[in-house]
């Protein structure tokens, strides 16, 4: 029996219908469950373009709703932004998680997940350069109020706080022309993953989630193989400045053969952090799914299973059932 990760999104209306769903299917394999990241969340960090064009010392590029820009004469150091709204959307989830737990739809012990975009994420791609580079601190520094939020509004024995890694780890990847990798990335990001984590207490649990993209159900580029997920994994590790609780990796569909997992022999996460593959896939069900299990088992004994990245965008309903059902099946028989 293995246990099942859910990234993020879920393309089910509301919380209480993942909920329940989630834990109808998955309760006994279940650790954590985010709340399906409904409504503008569905989207990822899209939600978060009216927040940066609501500002007043930003400007448009162009007719688009991004890229933006400073404003004319605007010095960055004035840049500040409010309530960017995940914590706002996390205190309902929780209280309807609550209700699902307390009605036995979800097993006690399993705690509520808030997954975060790294602010990198959002500022990368949504300001233009070299712009973006100034007006990223003052959204970071947005973003980690939003954690600090979220640990003062949720109790720490029921919080998992999970960071999105995408724009960080395509670039890390260096194949997508719109992502360069730039001088000095290593110790930029390892600066950053260390004031990521740093700012999740302690007694929270704490996940990355490394990510290829997914752009209507798809990796902006797909991995060639885990070698830069591993590199990107072991930076992680060595730079946040606690524990680490769990780390989630995609895989793609197609790859069972021993190029793509042979990498993950040299992972360097410390023994208590939970390893999970997303190499769960709709489309091939439970029987794909165990060949790359099995795949993966001959380089890296012990992880749970998860799918690529969330399963909202580009998804309905019936498929993310069709995800649910199927992590059931898999983990039941793995």
């Amino acid at each position: 029996m293995a246990n099942v990760h859910f990234v993020g999104s879920v393309a089910l209306d509301t919380p209480e219908e993942v909920f329940a769903a989630i834990g109808e299917h998955c309760g006994p394999y279940l650790k954590r469950v985010p709340d399906g990241e409904p409504h503008g969340r569905r989207l990822w960090i899209s939600w978060q373009i009216p927040v940066l064009r609501a500002n007043p010392l930003l400007a448009q590029v162009g007719q688009g709703q991004v890229p933006l820009k400073l404003a004319d004469g605007v010095e960055p150091k004035a840049i500040h932004f409010g309530e960017l709204g995940y914590a706002r959307e996390a205190r309902p989830g929780y209280e309807d998680f609550l209700k699902a737990r307390g009605a036995g739809q979800i097993p006690s012990g399993v705690k509520f997940q808030v997954a975060l975009p790294t602010p990198w994420a959002v500022i990368m791609p949504f300001v233009q350069q070299p712009d973006a580079q100034q007006v990223y601190p003052a959204y970071e520094a947005a973003m980690l109020r939003e954690v600090q939020r979220v640990c003062d509004w949720i109790p720490h024995k029921d919080l998992a706080v999970q960071w999105d890694v995408c724009i960080e780890m395509v670039q890390w990847d260096g194949r997508r022309e719109s992502s360069p990798p730039f001088p000095g990335m290593e110790q930029v990001f390892s600066e950053t993953f260390g004031r990521l984590g740093g700012a999740v207490p302690n007694d929270v649990e704490l996940g990355f989630h490394l990510c290829y993209g997914d752009y209507d159900g798809r990796h902006f580029v797909e991995p060639e193989d885990a070698t830069k997920m591993v590199e990107m994994a072991n930076l992680i590790a060595r730079s946040v400045p606690r524990s680490i609780t769990w780390l989630h990796m995609p895989v793609p569909i197609e790859r069972t053969d021993d190029a793509f997992y042979a990498p993950l022999r040299e992972l360097q996460l410390n023994p208590e952090t939970e390893l999970y593959l997303g190499l769960v896939h709709a489309q091939d069900g439970v029987d794909g799914t165990l060949e790359r299990v099995a795949a993966a088992r001959k380089y890296v004994e012990n992880f749970g299973i998860a799918s690529e990245c969330g399963i909202s965008r580009a998804r309905d309903r019936d498929l993310a059932m069709q995800f649910i059902k199927t992590y059931a099946g898999a983990a039941a028989a793995s």
